[in-house]
């Protein structure tokens, strides 16, 4: 029986420690979603600024640009996949490599190739167990991502997408990230960054075209349209880096409270368990010493 106590009260012991982890690690996520949420709402405004002045130049001109350019012919299409760097972030991780596998595996069905970009130590770590290529990898900066990273990412998407499927480039660009919806719900969204889809000007009803600025464009649109390109790659990009990092940080936040909880029930059922260990000893004890007493009672 004193053994068995000594099991139930390591294993208390175990799980309180444990429980102080869990709980210091959902409130250091706690802290850090409101700060990726500030990032993320003060990015949106420019970021849907930026595409809709691309939507426009590219509704309302008639340039041919590669920006809004559809191949008659797609062979490749890069995949980029946005996980973290760290995990204890429950189906974080899980679901957005499983988003980013199907819409590899739809291309692939279309007669696509898909080629893909990772970011995250996670999906790189995935990609080299299972020994899949990838195009690019970047790590270290998914906490907290800065607008450098965005930028060596927009810069290696959009020279591959110049390149051109055909020349061992790109000819579309996906983007498979965690959309941060609610402390509770972060969703994997797949998105097609490039070739821009354009809305013809006199489809659809007022309600439901979007009421475009006037713009002039100078010198020319397509110059505008090459000004804007890498502009309109680096703002939806980091976009996607600080959605991922404010779901990711939810994630953590949830998955460390659920531990916390389940900790606290390991620590309630070890306790009772040590209880009953305790009074079942304490019950022998007592039994032993009632038949020592009656043994000496009857010898006497």
């Amino acid at each position: 029986m004193g053994a068995q106590l000594r099991v139930y009260k390591q294993k208390i012991s175990s799980a309180q420690t444990t429980k102080k982890i869990t709980k210091a690690m959902e409130l250091i996520a706690a802290s850090r979603i409101q700060k990726a949420m500030g990032r993320v709402r003060a990015s949106s405004p420019f970021t849907r600024a930026v595409t809709r002045a691309v939507s426009a130049v590219a509704t309302y001109s008639d340039v041919d640009h590669p920006l809004t350019r559809e191949p008659e012919v797609v062979r490749r299409s890069a995949v980029v996949i946005f996980s973290s760097d760290r995990g204890l972030a429950g189906a974080f991780n899980s679901q957005v490599l499983r988003a980013g596998l199907e819409q590899a595996e739809l291309l692939r069905r279309e007669g696509r190739e898909p080629v893909f970009y990772v970011v995250g130590r996670k999906a790189v770590g995935y990609f080299q167990f299972r020994r899949v290529a990838t195009a690019a990898e970047w790590i270290g900066d998914t906490d907290t991502p800065h607008f450098s990273t965005a930028e060596g990412i927009a810069d290696t998407l959009l020279e591959a997408f110049n390149l051109g499927g055909q020349d061992g480039g790109v000819d579309e660009i996906h983007l498979v990230y965690n959309r941060f919806v609610s402390m509770m719900t972060q969703t994997p969204e797949t998105v097609r960054l490039l070739p821009l889809e354009v809305v013809d000007a006199g489809e659809g009803t007022a309600a439901e075209t979007p009421v475009y600025p006037l713009y002039e464009f100078e010198p020319d649109p397509e110059t505008v349209l090459d000004a804007l390109l890498p502009v309109y790659i680096q703002s939806r990009v980091f976009n996607a880096l600080l959605q991922s990092s404010a779901a990711k940080h939810a994630a953590t936040q949830k998955a460390m409270k659920s531990a916390s909880d389940n900790a606290d029930k390991l620590i309630t059922d070890y306790t009772r368990l040590r209880n009953n260990a305790r009074q079942a000893e304490i019950t022998q004890q007592i039994a032993e010493i009632v038949g020592g007493a009656d043994a000496l009672a009857s010898g006497k």
